[in-house]
């Protein structure tokens, strides 16, 4: 092997470690939104139930993936949410006006897709569950 191939070799375990270190940063957090936002574990509740509603009601494809989109919708908020805060945290560490209305604007589109997904889960299952309940 050449000395062009070794630093191909190289260059090409570099680009693997970093791309496996993308993962283990972004490992950490999840961690840290499981460890630190309560409501981050609710919503991991309400997305196995829905995942547990869908295998039993043995939904459609095209449901599954709205479902799915759904609560990547709802995780990825609320990650961009406590990213958001953090970073007003650090910037604005005192009481400010224009920081409480920055975390509450971010707390806003956490909660708008939270109604939207539990629209969706009404939409989904609702007529399900009544014609399990009511025949």
């Amino acid at each position: 092997m050449g000395a062009r191939d070794r630093s191909g070799v190289a260059a090409l375990w570099l680009w693997l470690r970093k791309r496996a270190m993308s993962f283990v940063y972004a490992s950490r957090g999840f961690l840290l939104l499981w460890h630190t936002q309560p409501n981050f574990r609710i919503h991991i509740v309400a997305s196995l139930c829905a995942v547990a509603f869908g295998l039993l009601f043995r939904i459609l494809a095209a449901e599954w993936l709205i479902l799915v989109i759904t609560i990547t919708i709802v995780f990825t908020v609320e990650g961009v949410n406590t990213a958001i805060e953090k970073m007003v945290d650090l910037c604005q560490p005192d009481r400010h006006p224009l920081a409480r209305d920055v975390k509450d604007l971010s707390a806003a589109a956490v909660l708008l897709a939270s109604t939207g997904a539990l629209i969706v889960g009404v939409i989904l299952f609702g007529p399900r569950f009544v014609r399990m309940l009511w025949g």
